[in-house]
């Protein structure tokens, strides 16, 4: 099997994470594809996804987006190679149109092997995970609390991010074992489609 092809098989049970929050789970297909060794992989990922945020705000006022990722386990092994570990995780969470930024914060999580950021990077919100978290190894995302002030007039609405392989939403890098030595395997994708997580009505 080919490299890449073995790091695509044990990436895709490593986020297969759901958001757990107020409004009822989308599913959301990522594409993504996976690089190692000069080889390349495309698989597809489904992702459970909920997301609360305000139904309503006045021009001006404040509205605040939660992301509540579930526990979840990485695999000891996958295509029948040993999954070491999960390394440099990020995923994007666009700011909405109609919105400014003011603050994002994180709060619990478990397992992740280092500590997590979240910091706002261009138009993107961006969780990182540096890691490292071993296969087999049982972890949770942090809750993710994004504040914003609303614009004047519109909607607000809330969508993961990216929009391609060379415009990615999702990175992380799995080190697996292939023939006794660790491969890093770059995985990158974004969701098709990219359906709306919440929508905020200013007025």
């Amino acid at each position: 099997m080919k490299l890449a092809g073995i790091a695509a098989a044990a990436l895709v049970p490593m986020l297969m994470f759901a958001v757990n929050a107020s409004a009822a789970p989308q599913t959301i297909t990522y594409k993504l594809r996976a690089s190692a060794a000069g080889q390349s992989s495309d698989f597809t990922l489904d992702q459970g996804v909920d997301a609360s945020a305000p139904a309503t705000v006045a021009p001006g006022g404040s509205v605040v987006v939660t992301i509540d990722p579930a526990p979840n386990k990485i695999p000891a092994e996958a295509g029948g190679r040993q999954v070491r570990e999960i390394k440099g995780l990020a995923l994007k969470l666009p700011v909405p149109a109609n919105s400014t930024f003011q603050s994002a914060s994180l709060s619990g999580g478990s397992g992740l092997g280092g500590t997590p950021t979240v910091a706002l990077q261009g138009n993107d919100v961006v969780l990182n995970v540096p890691g490292p978290i071993k296969g087999g190894a049982d972890f949770e995302l942090p809750t993710v609390t994004i504040n914003l002030q609303a614009g004047g007039t519109g909607t607000i609405t809330t969508k993961l991010g990216g929009t391609s392989y060379d415009a990615p939403g999702l990175t992380f890098t799995a080190v697996v074992t292939v023939f006794g030595f660790p491969v890093n395997a770059a995985a990158k994708g974004y969701p098709d489609p990219s359906p709306v997580l919440t929508t905020t009505t200013i007025g």
